[in-house]
């Protein structure tokens, strides 16, 4: 296993994989971003490179994401054919086990990866993990911008509420409400961080076309995730920061409640994103979970 940036057609898509850290030759902690939709951009160019000092670190993109290939149909995003993808870059890694960490969506991507394919998984590390096939999730990210909003905003939110409207329609209905700076403040305790982040997105070009979410939803798992946790023996840490508003802790506690074998540790001064708001003691914390 060398250090490099390689394209290689998975399942028929060219998938961009990074390996970085390959001489400290340990078990491969695996990257898994979140979104859905979204890239590693910023964590390869901050949190990334303190954990590939110590281990030996595997990003790669998903299907249509990042600099990944987007597959013809609109539709090839299921949550089957992610998993194929994950166990197919592992042949092309010539590794048998590896940890992983995912975060946001990409905690949610690591359960699924650890059910499906246990044998493979060592260690799991889910960052403010997400559940998108739960109301909850939309219900949480609905009080996260309720509490972030101006009054302009907060007032056209009381009144859809009082329309009674769905929670998913009005979910949708904020979205296209919220501007950049809303969006901020959701994900970020501290703003100047959330600068940071946000230039790291536009310097990527990112573009989420909405169409994983899409069909993950369209198109669910037979027994929902939340039903299955309890099959996932792996050992795991949840690591959440006490003010995300975007999965929060909510989630966060659902998983830890249901993963028999999971312990959680919250970050006291971030939002959604801990690796980027407590940067040296994330690192701490995920390179003493994978020694011990």
């Amino acid at each position: 296993m060398k250090n490099g940036e390689y394209y290689t057609e998975i399942n028929s898509i060219r998938h961009w994989i990074k390996i970085e850290g390959a001489e400290n030759r340990t078990r491969p902690l695996v990257i898994l971003h979140g979104g859905p939709g979204g890239n590693h951009y910023t964590f390869e160019r901050t949190t990334g490179p303190y954990l590939s000092k110590a281990r030996t670190v595997i990003y790669y993109e998903q299907r249509g994401c990042g600099r990944s290939e987007q597959p013809s149909c609109d539709t090839d995003y299921k949550w089957e054919q992610l998993i194929s993808d994950f166990s197919e870059i592992l042949l092309w890694l010539g590794v048998e086990e590896v940890d992983l960490l995912g975060y946001s969506f990409g905690g949610e991507l690591a359960l699924e990866l650890a059910y499906s394919l246990p044998k493979a998984i060592h260690r799991l590390l889910l960052s403010a993990p997400s559940l998108i096939d739960l109301e909850i999730g939309k219900m949480v990210q609905i009080a996260g911008f309720m509490s972030v909003a101006d009054s302009l905003l907060l007032s056209k939110i009381n009144n859809m509420i009082q329309q009674g409207l769905s929670v998913s329609d009005l979910y949708n209905e904020i979205w296209n409400q919220v501007d950049m700076r809303t969006v901020d403040h959701l994900l970020f305790q501290n703003q100047k961080i959330a600068g940071i982040n946000r230039s790291f997105w536009e310097e990527s070009q990112l573009t989420n076309t909405g169409l994983i979410s899409k069909t993950l939803q369209n198109h669910p798992r037979e027994v929902p995730l939340i039903n299955r946790l309890r099959d996932i023996q792996h050992k795991t840490l949840i690591i959440t920061g006490t003010y995300d508003r975007n999965t929060g802790l909510p989630i966060s506690n659902l998983i830890h409640r249901e993963l028999p074998n999971s312990r959680m540790q919250i970050f006291p001064n971030s939002a959604h994103f801990p690796d980027l708001e407590e940067t040296e003691g994330f690192v701490e914390v995920v390179l003493n979970f994978l020694k011990t």
